[in-house]
């Protein structure tokens, strides 16, 4: 693959152009019919301006082109970071009238919400699935993209919300334990494994960073494990304290 670009070249791209802005309006619209906390309105905002790093800076380009660890950390912003901002931002009143939803109230179930998210996960890992992908970046790339953010906001949704469902501090920490422990072996796998499983960067002819295939690969698996931890388990003992201060143990 040869590329006449800058690998740091900022490149526009629908998801910035189209559905941030889109995103942003029917949030402002909600705020106006229903209300939101500043607070809210500041992590729904941070929420936005995390997927606009995702897609309007120069991580974007070298996501698509060069770097798989850049593309890894581009999926963790749009899986994990992004939703929970934006999950956060979601007002009770907000929350009640999503409840309203016979889908919504399925879908954000924590026994669905967490399955979806790890097959989605795992899912677009899949070598071939991961290739096609970057192959197809005029619409499958697209359906990637929604897909991590859309099962990463039910994925957060139980540990955030208490509507449609409150669920004790006790299963929140554990719900968070097992999404950390479930979701880790995909970084460590990509960390461990002796040759680059993803044609599509180790066909890359210009490399950037020095990085040869196989160190592109494990850089990008740990970071990826190690933001996994950093997150998920900063979430599990929040809600384990939580939960031992409910008992009368701390």
């Amino acid at each position: 693959m040869v590329l006449a670009h800058s690998p740091y070249a900022w490149q526009a791209d629908v998801d910035t152009t189209v559905v941030i802005p889109v995103l942003s309006l029917l949030y402002l619209f909600a705020v106006g019919q229903l209300g939101a906390s500043r607070e809210r309105i500041a992590a729904y905002a941070g929420s936005m301006a995390l997927l606009a790093v995702a897609f309007w800076t120069p991580l974007h380009h070298l996501g698509l082109h060069y770097l798989l660890t850049a593309h890894l950390l581009q999926n963790v912003i749009l899986a994990e970071w992004a939703p929970l901002l934006a999950v956060l931002g979601i007002s009770a009143s907000m929350a009640r009238r999503l409840a309203r939803s016979r889908l919504w109230r399925v879908a954000a179930h924590p026994l669905v919400a967490l399955p979806l998210w790890l097959a989605n996960y795992f899912a677009w890992h899949i070598p071939p699935v991961y290739d096609a992908a970057l192959e197809h970046q005029t619409w499958l790339i697209h359906v990637e993209h929604a897909c991590y953010f859309a099962t990463g906001v039910l994925m957060w949704w139980p540990l955030v919300q208490d509507v449609p469902r409150r669920l004790a501090s006790g299963a929140r920490a554990g719900y968070a334990f097992a999404a950390f422990v479930l979701a880790s072996p995909i970084g460590l796998l990509l960390a461990l494994l002796p040759r680059p499983v993803y044609d599509y960067y180790a066909d890359v002819t210009t490399r950037v960073w020095g990085l040869s295939p196989l160190g592109d690969q494990e850089l990008g698996g740990v970071t990826m494990a190690s933001e996994q931890a950093l997150v998920l388990f900063v979430v599990f003992l929040f809600w384990f304290r939580r939960f031992l201060a409910e008992e009368g143990a701390i």
